[in-house]
């Protein structure tokens, strides 16, 4: 099977070193691609917003299966143009694709499938403002009604602070949706889906704050672990039967069945799960842990999805122990990133390339905010955090910084629900 992987960041290195090691895999080729993957695939130029770009690149490569890893392309609708050009495609539908694309649209989705979530309220007009923040709070949660590559969410106490934030989407033309604060420790459950069939993956947890101790701005995502020792099996299994496959069931009620990765994040409050966002791809940087205890065949499994056989693929099989991921950002991140500075030890084990590029000497430099990532795995979570830290001891970047706490509460036992 030869598979074109799109995207450039560490969710799709993670992919394609899962996709290597299925032996049904005969040919690995991804779009753009970054330093770490010309490793592992061939990188191929092309615009990855354009269906017809792809869709010429999977032709000219002899694509069985195309994964799209970002959820950009999903949204513009270049899986629909694999599809209509009957490539197996692994990805939703543009339509489908608005479950993550429009946080109103997914509020609309769960009130149908009567998926517990946080209560919400669109703003699209800045006269409507003020008096929309005062029936929210103490705990204001402002949400971009769009893509922000998951910096469009502030929460915060300090009701200036949530204003600011949604005076600012508003002035760029974006609806505000304001929402109630869901408290309870939060976690990532990617399933793959395919119609109303639904088979989840490990459950993990991200660390969105840049600082220790979840401080600072809202990042993409500074590290994460799986699985969660504080969360029961029952727990993931009630999971996907309340939330995820009632969504599914909705999608395809809709005539917008859902094709590929549902990523459900959720609070676990004391009164059960409630749904955070949706996202209609993997997420980044839990992809990086989870596929590193993947033991069953990545390539299987997404051309299961694709094709629309999911419901007879085997039970997935993992690894015991711990996975751990830890990024490392770039100077000035989640602002303005510093770039062009050469990486030493990037090619090491464990590392996943995000932000990173070959410069006219052939060394690697970095390229974007989350530059690289480390992965650590162990028979448990502290010794996968071990395994994580110690490797990235080894990775020097000029300016870079990382977390040094990715899931040290969860080894220490101090999450519970």
């Amino acid at each position: 099977m030869r598979v074109l992987v799109i995207g450039s960041g560490g969710r799709e290195h993670a992919l394609l070193l899962g996709l290597a090691a299925d032996p049904s895999v005969t040919d690995l080729f991804v779009a753009p691609g970054n330093a770490g993957t010309a490793a592992i695939a061939t990188n191929r130029k092309v615009d990855v917003t354009s269906g017809v770009a792809v869709v010429a690149l999977a032709r000219e490569v002899e694509a069985d299966l195309v994964v799209i890893g970002p959820e950009v392309p999903l949204v513009l609708g270049v899986a629909d143009a694999l599809r209509d050009a009957g490539i197996a495609t692994f990805g939703p539908s543009a339509a489908a694709a608005q479950i993550e694309g429009s946080k109103a649209f997914a509020k609309e989705v769960m009130a149908a499938a009567g998926v517990r979530t946080a209560a919400a309220e669109v703003v699209d007009n800045p006269a409507d403002l003020d008096a929309a923040l005062d029936r929210f709070g103490p705990t204001w949660v402002v949400k971009d009604d769009g893509l922000a590559a998951g910096k469009g969410v502030v929460v915060t106490t300090d009701r200036a602070k949530a204003r600011d934030h949604a005076a600012e989407c508003l002035e760029a033309g974006h609806p505000v949706l304001l929402e109630s604060f869901l408290d309870g420790p939060e976690v990532s459950l990617f399933c793959l889906v395919d119609g109303e069939t639904v088979v989840p993956l490990l459950p993990a947890q991200d660390h969105k704050r840049v600082g220790d101790g979840d401080t600072g701005p809202n990042t993409g995502g500074m590290g994460a672990y799986t699985p969660l020792p504080w969360l029961p099996a029952e727990a993931v299994d009630a999971i996907v039967e309340d939330v995820v496959k009632p969504v599914a069931a909705q999608m395809c009620s809709r005539g917008t069945p859902f094709s590929g990765l549902l990523y459900a994040g959720l609070a676990i409050g004391a009164d059960g799960p409630a749904v955070v966002e949706f996202n209609a791809r993997f997420g980044d940087p839990e992809t990086q842990a989870v596929l590193a205890l993947l033991r069953s065949p990545l390539g299987e499994a997404l051309n299961a999805t694709a094709t629309g056989t999911l419901a007879q693929l085997p039970p997935l099989e993992w690894e015991p122990g711990s996975a751990v991921t830890v990024v490392l950002a770039a100077e000035n991140y989640p602002g303005t990133p510093r770039t062009g500075d050469v990486i030493v030890g990037a090619d090491g084990e464990g590392v996943r390339h995000a932000g990173t590029a070959l410069d006219e000497q052939g060394r690697i430099v970095s390229s974007g905010g989350r530059v690289l990532a480390v992965v650590g795995t162990g028979p448990d979570l502290a010794a996968a955090r071990d395994a994580a830290y110690t490797r990235l001891q080894d990775v020097k970047l000029p300016g870079g910084h990382f977390r040094t706490d990715i899931g040290l509460a969860a080894a220490e036992g101090r999450i519970s629900l």
